[in-house]
């Protein structure tokens, strides 16, 4: 027998030298599968040790330790950054497409809310956060009688039947949208607009209630509904101190956080804030709207001396200004922001501070409070911090899930 020439089988693949892996397996370096195994979510293509990824997007795979042991199993997705995107970690568990792994996940999601939130549930809620609960690259929210399911990976379309029965057949909506948030490795894709998937046609205006206040929303919109379910607690917050004091607005978008000063600059988003000011019964002439970039207004407060009680300060993770090359970035802006935000406060006034950055650690929007007020002349205390509701619940091994980050504080 001729030794010299050993062979490789078929269903083997060289991952690394001297590592031999079967084919629809992916060896992972010690440190990541112990992340994988603790709940996180994603595998990146650069955990992969220039393995290439092979299989067709949306095939079931495995990912093993170093020593070949079963990490977890998950789809792969070869035009993402994020290469596996883990649904089980059980290796018994059958979770290919039409084995009802996913219509069971959604089925638990949706008892949790129902459990948590009780029959006062607000009518705009994510009703499935798919990174935290076992279906990653997928969200699924409900806006009154009609549900939008993103997507954010082509890995996860496979399952696509079974989880548009499975809402069907749990929450019995009018109508489901569907919005395709597929990212390539390239960059960012086009935002395009939600589609119907099934059920009826929804009409230009859902109107959506929280805490007794009523919102216009657009389920087939492109770039996001025009409601912030997630901010509900930090709207709580804000709500509970509001009234009849002077009230500005920053970023205002829709107006979910307004009461009397609202800034922005959509000229689009001040009509549909006045639309919510009549949903609510309130009188849309008692707030004054400014379409303006909010750096430059709160210089012009500054600079007239006029001061507020409250300043609510939710801006984008990154835009476009009004000018030519005017840009912000959470990033890098935020201390900037959070100084002039803080100026036109009166002494006792309040900073309701949001930021939905993932990037950016509570101890960085800290960081970016205290060196923004110091460069003003005056200092800020934190009384209160609220993060993500209840129906956007976050696995204790996927940290990036917390990205909201909502502070208040006083000027002192």
């Amino acid at each position: 027998m001729n030794r010299s020439k050993s062979r490789v089988p078929d269903t083997m693949r060289r991952s690394a030298p001297g590592l031999v892996v079967r084919e629809g397996a992916y060896r992972l370096p010690d440190d990541v599968a112990r992340r994988v195994r603790c709940g996180h979510p994603w595998v990146f293509r650069d955990a992969l040790s220039g393995r290439v990824v092979s299989e067709p997007t949306g095939t079931v795979v495995e990912v093993i330790s170093g020593n070949g042991a079963f990490v977890a199993r998950g789809y792969v997705d070869k035009d993402h950054a994020i290469a596996v995107r883990v649904l089980s970690r059980d290796p018994a568990e059958r979770v290919h497409p039409g084995a009802g792994a996913i219509a069971k996940r959604l089925q638990r999601a949706v008892q949790l809310r129902w459990l948590l939130l009780g029959p006062e549930k607000p009518t705009a809620l994510r009703l499935l956060a798919g990174e935290s609960e076992g279906f990653p690259g997928v969200t699924v929210d409900r806006y009154g009688d009609f549900v939008v399911v993103q997507w954010y990976s082509a890995g996860a379309l496979p399952w696509r039947e079974e989880l548009l029965d499975a809402i069907t057949g749990t929450i019995h909506p009018r109508g489901i949208y569907e919005q395709k948030r597929l990212r390539p490795l390239g960059g960012q894709a086009p935002a395009e607009p939600a589609t119907r998937a099934s059920g009826e046609q929804a009409p230009l205006e859902v109107v959506v209630e929280e805490a007794g206040c009523r919102f216009a929303v657009d389920v087939t919109a492109p770039l996001g509904v025009g409601f912030f379910p997630d901010l509900r607690l930090g709207r709580d917050s804000v709500a509970r101190r509001a009234a009849e004091r002077r009230v500005l607005n920053l970023f205002s978008y829709t107006g979910a956080f307004s009461v009397r000063v609202a800034v922005d600059t959509s000229a689009k988003g001040h009509a549909r804030a006045r639309r919510n000011y009549e949903l609510s019964g309130l009188d849309p002439a008692r707030m004054e709207q400014v379409t303006s970039d909010a750096g430059k207004t709160l210089e012009r407060f500054l600079s007239r001396n006029r001061r507020f009680d409250i300043v609510i300060c939710d801006p984008p993770t990154f835009a476009h200004g009004q000018g030519p090359g005017q840009t912000f970035s959470a990033a890098s802006d935020l201390a900037e922001l959070a100084g002039a935000a803080g100026a036109v406060l009166e002494p006792g006034g309040l900073l309701a501070f949001a930021s939905n950055a993932a990037k950016l650690s509570a101890a960085e929007v800290d960081k970016a409070l205290a060196e923004g007020a110091a460069q003003r002349g005056f200092e800020l205390r934190v009384v209160e911090r609220q993060g993500l509701p209840c129906d956007f619940p976050v696995h204790p091994g996927f940290p990036e899930g917390n990205y909201l980050k909502f502070v208040l504080a006083v000027r002192v």
